[in-house]
Order: C-alpha cells, then sequence, then structure tokens
C-alpha cells in the first residue's frame, strides 16, 4: 500500500470551506472544489516510497501488470480506467452531457483530423473515451439529472406566468416528447442572448416569488440558478430537468446523453478517465450546439437514486452498468469483524468520516483519517478496521 498525496483543484464554483472541514485543515479563503485521486495525467495523485514523490502514473508505468492487473490491462489498457474525487460544489456547476465511447471515438478522430489544438477552447473532445460517472453524496447533496417529463415541465413554466416561455410550455404539452424536448432546447442553445437575457430575468423574478411558499420546490432550485448566472440560457435548459436532492450514502449513476447539474453539497465522486464534457449552458466555456444536440439523449427518465435501504448498513456496493469504475461503502465500527477487501484488481481506498486501519498481507499498515487515502496494486490483499466510513474504487473484470 502507498499512502497518496492528492492535489485539490480550485474551481470558482467550489465550496471554501467543506473540503478543509473533511481534511481538518484551515480554509484559505479560496475555492477548494475537487481533491483529485488517482492517476490522471492533469494532476495525477504523488507516492513516496523512500526514495522521493513519484507520480501514481509512473508507478503504473513501470509495472502495469502487477499494478492493475493483467484482466485490467487486457480490459482497459495500461492505465487506471478510474478518477476517484471529494467534490465540494457551494455553487452549480455547468449543464453538460457526456458522450458514449463511440461518439468519443469518432469526435476525438474527426477533431484531432482537422487539426483542432488540443488546448483551444472550442476543442470538444479531449480523448477517445467515454465518461460514465457517479456521484455519492457525504452531506444532503443536490443535482439536475435527466429530462423532467416535458407536460409537467410544461405546467412549472406556466406557473412562472412569463409570456415569453408560454411558446414553449405549448410545444413541450403538444409535441411528441422527445421532439418536444429537442425542439425546446435546440431554441434555447440558438435563441438571441440578449431576448433571452430579458426572459431569464423575469423568470428568475416569478421563481423567486413563488419560493417562498416551497423553499424546497422547482421554484427555489431555479431561482437559486438564476443568481449565480444571472441571463444564461442555462437557466432556461435547467428548468427541462428532474431536481434531486440525496441524502448522505445515497448516489446517483450518470450515463452518457444524460443531461445533468450539480448544484451543491459534498460528495465522493467516481468516474471513467476522461475530460469529454459537452456543455449546454451555466457557463461562459463553449457550446457546440450541433454536437450536444447529436448526443443528447432526448427522452424523459426517473433518475434512479443508488444507496443502501437502511441508512446504517454497514457495506454496500453501487452497482453501474460500466466496468471502468466501482464504488463501495464501509462503516466499520469498534469490534466488528475486520473487512477483507478483495485483492486482483487496482483499488483506491478512501476514509471519509472517524479512523480507519489498513493492514496489508505482509504485516504493514496505515492508518487513515478523514479525507485520506491510499493506493493498493492487484496484488495487495488488504484488510480493514477502526471506526469510521471507507469508500473504496475499484475496477470490474
Amino acid at each position: 500500500m502507498d499512502r497518496l498525496s492528492n492535489t485539490i483543484r480550485p474551481y470558482a464554483w467550489g465550496s471554501t470551506t467543506a473540503i478543509p472541514r473533511l481534511l481538518g485543515t484551515e480554509p484559505t479563503g479560496e475555492p477548494q472544489a475537487e481533491l483529485w485521486m488517482g492517476a490522471h495525467p492533469g494532476a495525477p495523485s504523488r507516492v513516496d516510497r523512500g526514495t522521493g514523490s513519484a507520480p501514481l502514473t509512473e508507478v503504473i508505468a513501470a509495472d502495469p501488470d502487477r499494478a492493475l492487473g493483467a484482466p485490467a490491462v487486457r480490459a482497459f489498457g495500461p492505465a487506471l480506467p478510474f478518477l476517484l474525487k471529494v467534490l465540494a460544489a457551494d455553487a452549480p456547476l455547468s449543464l453538460q452531457v457526456h458522450p458514449d465511447r463511440t461518439q468519443a471515438e469518432a469526435g476525438f478522430a474527426d477533431e484531432e483530423a482537422r487539426g483542432v489544438p488540443a488546448d483551444a477552447p472550442e476543442r470538444t473532445y479531449k480523448d477517445a473515451n467515454h465518461k460514465p460517472e457517479l456521484i455519492c453524496a457525504l452531506t444532503p447533496f443536490d443535482g439536475l439529472c435527466g429530462f423532467r417529463p416535458a407536460a409537467v415541465t410544461a405546467d412549472l413554466i406556466d406557473g412562472l406566468g412569463v409570456d415569453s416561455l408560454k411558446p414553449w410550455a405549448d410545444i413541450l404539452r403538444a409535441a411528441p416528447e422527445g421532439d418536444a424536448l429537442r425542439e425546446v432546447l435546440t431554441a434555447v442553445l440558438t435563441a438571441d442572448p440578449d431576448t433571452l437575457a430579458d426572459t431569464v430575468h423575469r423568470a428568475a423574478e416569478a421563481a423567486g416569488r413563488l419560493a417562498a411558499d416551497d423553499p424546497d420546490g422547482p421554484y427555489a432550485v431555479w431561482a437559486g440558478i438564476a443568481r449565480h448566472y444571472p441571463g444564461d440560457p442555462g437557466v432556461i435548459a435547467a428548468m427541462l430537468l428532474n431536481h434531486v436532492r440525496l441524502r448522505p450514502g445515497q448516489a446517483l449513476f450518470l450515463g452518457a446523453g444524460v443531461p445533468h447539474a450539480y448544484l451543491s453539497g459534498l460528495g465522493v465522486e467516481i468516474m471513467a478517465n476522461s475530460d469529454n464534457v459537452l456543455r449546454c449552458g451555466l457557463t461562459p466555456k463553449h457550446i457546440d450546439v450541433p454536437e450536444l444536440l447529436r448526443i443528447v439523449r432526448f427522452e424523459a427518465t426517473d433518475p434512479a437514486v443508488l444507496g443502501p435501504a437502511d441508512d446504517d448498513a454497514p457495506d454496500h456496493d453501487y452497482t453501474v452498468p460500466v466496468d471502468d469504475f466501482r464504488l463501495s461503502r464501509h462503516v466499520l465500527s469498534t469490534g466488528a469483524p475486520d473487512r477483507d477487501l478483495p485483492a486482483g484488481t487496482p483499488q483506491i481506498l478512501l476514509c471519509t468520516a472517524g479512523e480507519v486501519h489498513l493492514r496489508a498481507d505482509d504485516g504493514s499498515g496505515i492508518t487513515l483519517a478523514p479525507g485520506q487515502s491510499v493506493w493498493a496494486a492487484a496484488d495487495e490483499r488488504v484488510t480493514a478496521s477502526g471506526a469510521g466510513t471507507l469508500f473504496r474504487a475499484t475496477v470490474t473484470v
């Protein structure tokens, strides 16, 4: 096992206090949005085996079969296929969608052939991989996920009493649902910015008034988003989506083509090791409207919230329909039997509460406090004990 030294990313939407509180450190006054754990080339974790700090990418590259296990290398190549994060949102992230693997391969090849620079602001595909992801709440966590039934959204929009929104409400009622969602999102993303900004302003004012009677309802969500992104077309796009509130221990899987945005809260996030994001709004960054409309799945969905039936369940695997990652949560207690964590696949182990003791077969051990993590290669069998919460990230092969 290796204790990991991890990078904190200071994105503007991040909380100034949540990650410092988890780590037991003093806030810097700057946003601390994401704590990265893994071998992403943008900010790989580092390990020190007594000869100086080295990035986890180099440790894996030196012996991929030992680090990842031969089955994982055959399935995903000689690189860790997932990235684990602690995510702390104090403001809404961009409204976004991710491609499936076939779409990513085609999009990446096209931009490479056209010579679009990798760091160009209009570049959409940074790599040829898909980017499914899972967010598991550590605190109450709010997000948007998938399209709400079109007729329900039409009723909510009518409730705002904004005349310029009524034609879109009519479309949502009259057209076949998939066609209606596509037509309205297209209209929002291609509308005249100045005209739409006035509509967003009026909708935000109306939502604010209505939120006074229902502070946990959809109008309060829209008003909150509009405060962070005044005049942004994404405010209207967000009205089309389901609002989801997770309790600690509950999780949400975001598959290809599903529009989503995280709004607020602290959570453990795991994803395929990719940077492919197509944005729909709530951002000053480039929006590739034609490509976005090609990737989005225009269908109403009921977000499937994952999690243990019993909030106090000692162990839970969050089952997802991809093999790139697997996340499980283990709530350890003093006097309970040790947890044997299976070998054979690479593991990152993260403590989020209490104190967790990890022991390897050779007798060596590491104790983790909240926010601390370790890397365990595929050939290392680990046993966990203590009184705390441990998240285990690995792959399925």
